[in-house]
């Protein structure tokens, strides 16, 4: 079937309903849109049930009185490391990785089909989810994307069509979805393999919004290429014709931005390291590199797909995340209660934009500030704007995070 198909597919999609907690993950879009009551994220998720059967264990919780170790943060894991492609991909965000992983699932055979992210032919922005069968077109996969696109939608369709085993490349709200309904794929559509590489995922917007930033951050932003929030507290920007240009985060004019230019669900959002994943690429916790967080024997073989071509490091963790998270709850209660943020006075920002990669956190510890960051703001902003969804949504282990920043469950809340 795949021979008949153009090597790069994607099908005409339904509309999708109007949710208010919603990303668009593509369920929502299928022929039984009622099994996002069991399977979004942000209706009733069960994180432990589905990390055990994923990685075989759910992550390890502190005992009382105990702060926990890194899968509190993280997830399960077998390793965490630095790494990057020797010779780096064009037109990739990073080096490669992500999409040489699934370029190589294909040219060994071990899947039939990888569902992904291209680039929309309207809007080079806007995701456009594809199916990719041919090795060399995953190259079109390579960069960012910003806004929502349905990647769920084309399982169904590509189980179809006679492709069996099956590599997904998706953020964390897709990818809970996809593992939900996991078991009945496998029994009523015959799915044999699935095969997992999550990006790392905090805020989204919706396409056009995200348009609106760049005009933001650039006197021609159509000609803006790349955009990437590094660890370094900055953001690099690429435009066409090669020039390069970076931003430290205190430059950036986030206080101009609308109150819903990040929606709810983002700001309610307990998964930030796509902890469903076989394996997650990201950038949180590398200094100048790619972080990856192989979660189980397949995130190991996909690992180990790549052979000589990736170098790999211990990543390194370093400064203290606690005095910068606090600042941040600060913040983001001032503006759940509708209050302007507290904002620096220019002559000092570029004295603490200097000095926050040096002494700031950095590497893991900036990867655990982020993730208690989320998960501060995912309490604030539920308990503001939808409290009886606390019980439902905050998962004990973001319980646990929130509790040394002053936010221990309400009288009104589960214990």
């Amino acid at each position: 079937m795949s021979q008949v198909l153009p090597p790069v597919w994607t099908p005409e999609l339904p509309d999708a309903p109007e949710r208010h907690f919603c990303t668009d993950c593509g369920l929502s879009r299928t022929a039984k849109p009622k099994r996002c009551g069991q399977a979004c994220q942000f209706i009733q998720p069960d994180y432990p049930a589905l990390e055990a059967r994923v990685h075989g264990r759910a992550r390890r919780l502190p005992a009382p009185g105990e702060p926990g170790d890194d899968e509190l943060f993280f997830g399960p894991h077998r390793q965490m490391l630095q790494a990057s492609l020797k010779e780096p991909l064009a037109g990739a965000q990073w080096t490669g990785i992500t999409t040489r992983i699934a370029q190589k699932l294909l040219e060994t055979g071990e899947v039939d089909a990888v569902i992904a992210m291209a680039p929309h032919p309207d809007d080079p922005w806007r995701p456009l989810p594809v199916l990719v069968t041919r090795p060399e077109d995953m190259a079109r996969c390579r960069g960012m994307r910003m806004g929502y696109a349905p990647l769920i939608a084309l399982v169904e369709p590509a189980l179809a069509m006679g492709h069996k085993r099956l590599a997904v490349i998706g953020i964390p709200c897709q990818i809970y979805a996809l593992r939900a309904i996991q078991p009945e794929l496998e029994r009523e559509q015959g799915l044999e393999k699935l095969v997992v590489i999550g990006t790392p995922c905090s805020d989204n917007t919706t396409t056009e919004r995200f348009h609106q930033f760049l005009a933001l951050v650039s006197p021609r932003p159509q000609d803006v290429t790349y955009l990437e929030f590094r660890a370094d507290y900055h953001v690099e920007i690429r435009m066409k014709g090669g020039a390069v240009r970076t931003i430290p985060f205190l430059q950036l004019p986030l206080s101009t931005l609308p109150p819903d230019f990040f929606p709810m669900t983002c700001r309610t959002c307990v998964d930030y390291t796509n902890v469903l994943s076989d394996i997650t690429v990201g950038y949180m916790g590398g200094q100048g590199e790619q972080w990856l967080l192989v979660r189980n024997a397949q995130g190991q073989a996909l690992l180990e797909l790549l052979g000589d071509e990736v170098k790999t490091r211990a990543p390194g963790s370093a400064g203290a995340r606690a005095g910068a998270v606090r600042g941040f709850l600060k913040n983001v209660e001032r503006a759940a209660g509708g209050l302007p943020l507290r904002k620096m006075p220019n002559w000092l920002r570029p004295i603490v934009g200097w000095l926050m990669p040096r002494v700031g956190p950095r590497g893991l510890e900036f990867a655990r500030a982020r993730v208690e960051m989320k998960a501060v703001e995912t309490v604030v902003h539920l308990r503001r704007e939808a409290p009886a969804r606390v019980k439902t949504m905050v998962p004990e282990h973001v319980v646990h995070l929130v509790r040394p920043y002053g936010l221990p469950r309400s009288s009104s809340e589960p214990s």
